[in-house]
């Protein structure tokens, strides 16, 4: 039975996005990069900052700050919807879901959106102490921390579809020729065979190039009614279809996600279903893919998952250049989160809306009328479809 489409979508959209500088060493607050990027996100929509009445974010163990202060920073005069999420990767399109819900609702009319961390100078996800109560057992042995979970993960995928280093090695390979063309992107070298395999090991399979840098810095963005948004200086990136999914074994203690049935396979191949059916779409119209991109392999997984191509399909497309700017799909248009610098995949989504809106400049799409966001890595994620309006 198909589901009831919900009223938010096709009625909301995204206008204005706003960056700071991507730094290994910002020298700022946190609140000084979040107040920068979403009032240039506001001014980049065309709007002032006192049409804003909502501020929407989230953190991991406390290495941001509140929309609360970000609201007080920028002198918004009031503000009808405040959220602050506890989660991670899994947030960029969660949010900007909820917030165009609230608008819907009625609850604000213009909300920012943003996400503001020193990663690299300050809390590092790297180095933060997330495993959970568990985690005195599994340190000694070095089983802790991001990269080792999601090895597994790699490892066990490839093992089953057969796929190869090679094919692991195409992710960040392909997505350096973007980068070059992307003035934020931290890491802009391009990016052989050869280079990969001298990159050091860090968690097998994933190398070093495999592995997203940690940045300071900030990225957000505004979102708002299409009614409002045909009014102002870009054109609307709808938000046509959404969709947030929490499968079994999520938790701040990452050893939870081992009670997950299939690590060769993450969060996308039960959210892909309903994400399409929100927009009454199907992997097929998609133009162009931005995809969560903390390590190499979830590119491959989330290809798959989402349909966008068959089950051990990813890493041919890949090689066969039909990621790049004139292939068949083009994915991860700024380089990804493994180039342009991890800003928790909230600078995946803006690059989404950039494309929509047509201004990629140098690695624009040539056809991006609809283009597919995901965000997260492993049990639980989010994802968009946003339409050229």
């Amino acid at each position: 039975m198909t589901k009831k489409r919900l009223d938010y979508l096709g009625n909301t959209a995204i206008v204005g996005v706003g960056y700071t500088e991507f730094l290994r060493q910002s020298g700022r607050s946190v609140l000084d990069l979040a107040s920068e990027a979403c009032s240039k996100a506001v001014f980049d929509a065309g709007m002032e900052l006192k049409d804003i009445d909502g501020v929407v974010s989230f953190s991991v163990l406390g290495d941001s700050v509140p929309s609360e202060s970000v609201a007080t920073a920028l002198g918004l005069p009031k503000q009808n919807y405040i959220l602050n999420l506890n989660t991670g990767g899994q947030a960029p399109a969660y949010t900007v879901m909820l917030a165009a819900m609230a608008i819907e609702a009625g609850l604000a009319e213009n909300i920012l959106v943003f996400r503001a961390l020193n990663g690299r100078s300050g809390k590092r996800i790297g180095g933060m102490h997330v495993a959970g109560e568990a985690a005195q057992f599994r340190d000694p042995i070095g089983y802790i921390g991001q990269a080792a979970y999601s090895a597994m993960w790699a490892r066990r995928y490839m093992i089953e579809t057969g796929a190869t280093i090679e094919d692991i090695a195409a992710v960040p390979i392909a997505q350096r020729k973007y980068a070059m063309l992307n003035d934020r992107a931290i890491i802009k070298k391009l990016l052989t065979f050869e280079d990969y395999l001298d990159s050091p090991m860090i968690a097998d399979p994933f190398r070093k190039v495999d592995c997203t840098p940690e940045v300071d810095g900030a990225c957000a963005m505004l979102v708002t009614s299409l009614k409002n948004a045909r009014q102002l200086n870009h054109t609307p990136a709808v938000i046509e279809g959404a969709a947030y999914i929490c499968g079994s074994g999520s938790g701040l203690d990452m050893n939870d996600s081992l009670l997950w049935g299939d690590l060769t396979r993450n969060y996308t191949s039960i959210l892909s279903k309903p994400l399409f059916e929100s927009a009454g779409l199907k992997p097929s119209d998609v133009d162009f893919a931005e995809l969560y991109d903390c390590f190499s392999s979830a590119v491959l997984i989330a290809l798959e998952g989402l349909g966008l191509v068959g089950r051990g399909e990813a890493g041919a497309l890949i090689r066969a250049g039909e990621t790049g700017i004139d292939g068949r799909l083009p994915v991860n248009t700024h380089g990804g989160l493994l180039c342009e610098g991890y800003v928790h995949g909230m600078n995946t989504l803006a690059e989404a809306v950039l494309q929509i809106q047509g201004r990629g400049g140098d690695r624009q799409v040539p056809k991006a009328n609809i283009g597919v966001v995901t965000s997260g890595n492993q049990v639980d994620g989010s994802a968009l479809l946003l339409r050229r309006d």
